[in-house]
């Protein structure tokens, strides 16, 4: 059995002392200046988040993390938030849901847009899950198959050719407000690429691909 380790976080999404390092990474991975560092005793670690450690400096232990591309060794965050869309037709109706990536449990789910692609819907479903989590107050991240909409968030603008038009005035109206969203919230927390052909569909599958 892994010995009990406690994890100093001295800058991240939240400060403080986690028992697990899911948890501490959850407030330091993707965000940037992140200092924190483990101990093997709650006391060394008290005293480190008083001021007993030093915060600064080239301490070889404390660790600054720095964003990183996702590769099949890393272990998914179980706590956390998995989203994806179910769509009929590319472009067709769109929906959304956002689920408990542990349990499977729906969180949140989209009713049809009449007319979108699968890439704004899963821009929509991303920061839907984003302004759940800072509703909630928490540091989970989220969870996407989807690089095109990852990457639409990191750069805060869905890059559709989707022409705008009466039956698709729906959907572009939904990703207008979702980049106003990340630009007001630039500090939200981590989203993460799905590996799928590690770990298998996610969790927020529909189970269908048209």
């Amino acid at each position: 059995m892994a010995k009990q380790k406690y994890y100093v976080v001295w800058k991240g999404r939240k400060t403080g002392i986690f028992l697990s390092w899911s948890e501490c990474e959850a407030q330091v991975k993707g965000f940037t200046g992140a200092r924190f560092k483990s101990f093997p005793t709650l006391a060394e670690a008290e005293s480190a988040l008083n001021g007993g450690t030093k915060r600064t400096g080239s301490s070889s232990s404390t660790k600054s993390f720095k964003q990183k591309k996702a590769t099949p060794a890393d272990p998914v965050i179980w706590e956390s938030i998995s989203v994806d869309v179910g769509s009929h037709g590319n472009p067709g109706r769109v929906e959304y849901k956002g689920v408990d990536t542990k349990s499977g449990e729906v969180i949140f789910e989209k009713e049809p847009i009449a007319m979108g692609t699968n890439n704004m819907g899963e821009f929509l479903a991303i920061v839907h899950g984003l302004a759940y989590l800072k509703n909630e107050q928490s540091s989970k991240p989220v969870y996407s198959d989807s690089k095109t909409a990852i990457g639409w968030v990191k750069k805060k603008k869905a890059n559709s050719t989707l022409k705008r038009t009466a039956e698709t005035e729906e959907i572009w109206t939904l990703v207008e407000r979702a980049e106003q969203w990340l630009k007001d919230n630039p500090n939200h927390n981590p989203i993460y690429k799905w590996d799928t052909a590690t770990y298998g569909e996610i969790k927020a599958d529909y189970g269908r691909k048209s």
